[in-house]
């Protein structure tokens, strides 16, 4: 598996691919929690990003982790280190941002659907918390 989605409020669907390469155990960890479905929330201080602190726990290695990202990116706080801000959240940048701690950054969102992306961020920027659909992606 290559990539997934996540299915707004409006019902929009908006692609992702992972980084199989540089996040192979992070990737291997979060297909085997799909589908799932979270109420994300907009962060206050990393930018434009949203996120949650309830995700599904993935014990699971520090790998291909930081706190700078490109737009589009999504990560996943793993349970390891336990001194981590980000243990169990995950987020998913909609444009410039930082995070608090390091995450593993395991997945980009295509580039065709970036302005579906930016305009889920900015609606729950403006209006709060929306619940989101996670879902494989079915590969021809």
């Amino acid at each position: 598996m290559t990539a997934f989605t996540i299915q707004t409020k409006a019902n929009e669907v908006i692609r992702f691919r992972f980084y199989n390469e540089a996040a192979p155990v992070t990737v291997k960890a979060f297909i085997e929690i799909l589908p799932f479905k979270r109420a994300f929330m907009h962060a206050r201080v990393s930018g434009q990003e949203i996120w949650i602190d309830n995700a599904i726990p993935l014990d699971i290695i520090q790998e291909n982790a930081s706190v700078f990202t490109e737009p589009g990116e999504m990560v996943y706080g793993p349970l390891k280190p336990l001194r981590a801000k980000t243990s169990n959240c995950m987020g998913i940048y909609y444009g410039e941002g930082r995070g608090l701690d390091c995450c593993n950054i395991f997945a980009k969102v295509f580039d065709e659907d970036m302005a579906l992306l930016k305009r889920l961020g900015e609606d729950i920027w403006k209006k709060g918390e929306q619940e989101l659909i996670f879902e494989k992606l079915d590969e021809e």
